[in-house]
């Protein structure tokens, strides 16, 4: 039971994540999206891993380093405010991005000239939030389970499930403009959860992951409603 409740856990979890890595490797060409979605993915389950097998650095970490208006600011406090601004940081540029993408008058060529320069960015941008992300991931697991094998076994199945679900989700959100941007602005409250947390405001992930998931319900609706229209239109 711990361990499949584990698993369903680390799967929540990365979910973000998965998110986080489909947008990346949209920018990148076709014929390497894939085999990024799978060096990412890696890269989150070697991170977490290696964090598993360093308990006691991780539990070093809570120890206040300075102190902040009042708040102390532990090692792990930090690396979550960081990770955080930079998950706000990039999903406002890519946001920013998918705007002026829109304006017919830019290149459309950008992304075949620097093709082998974006691939090198995208896993380095990948490894910088697998660590915040795989922080928050493996400290629930310590919380959780006190047998390490169980954590490790929990880690590996539930990345082996996410790289199943990964092409899927990229593909849905790269094909339809208004979830992804529904998914960065998603990423950007996650971004501002961690800061919260990295300065000792607890905000439940359950409130955040229901207001995805009814914007997501929404979003779907509207989706469906106007591919009917289409397709009544060109039966007229």
């Amino acid at each position: 039971m711990a361990l499949v409740t584990l698993i369903a856990l680390e799967i929540v979890l990365g979910i973000d994540n998965i998110i986080f890595i489909a947008i990346l490797v949209g920018r990148l060409p076709k014929e390497q999206r894939q085999k990024a979605r799978i060096l990412g993915l890696s890269l989150a389950m070697i991170t977490r891993l290696l964090l598993l097998l360093s308990l006691f650095w991780i539990m070093k970490l809570t120890a206040p380093l300075f102190n902040v208006l009042g708040q102390d600011i532990s090692g792990r406090d930090l690396i979550l405010i960081l990770g955080g601004l930079f998950l706000i940081g990039k999903s406002t540029l890519e946001i920013h991005h998918d705007i002026e993408e829109a304006d017919e008058s830019k290149p459309q060529d950008s992304l075949q000239s620097s093709a082998k320069k974006g691939f090198i960015n995208v896993l380095i941008q990948i490894a910088i939030l697998d660590i915040v992300f795989s922080l928050d991931s493996v400290i629930t697991a310590v919380g959780m389970v006190s047998n390490i094998e169980i954590m490790m076994l929990a880690v590996i199945v539930a990345v082996g499930v996410m790289m199943i679900a990964s092409k899927g989700i990229s593909e849905f959100v790269e094909n339809n403009p208004t979830i992804k941007i529904l998914a960065l602005a998603f990423l950007i409250l996650v971004g501002v959860t961690l800061v919260a947390e990295g300065l000792n405001f607890h905000i439940s992930k359950a409130y955040i992951y229901f207001a995805m998931a009814f914007s997501l319900g929404v979003e779907s609706i509207n989706i469906y409603i106007k591919k009917k229209r289409i397709a009544q239109k060109n039966q007229h």
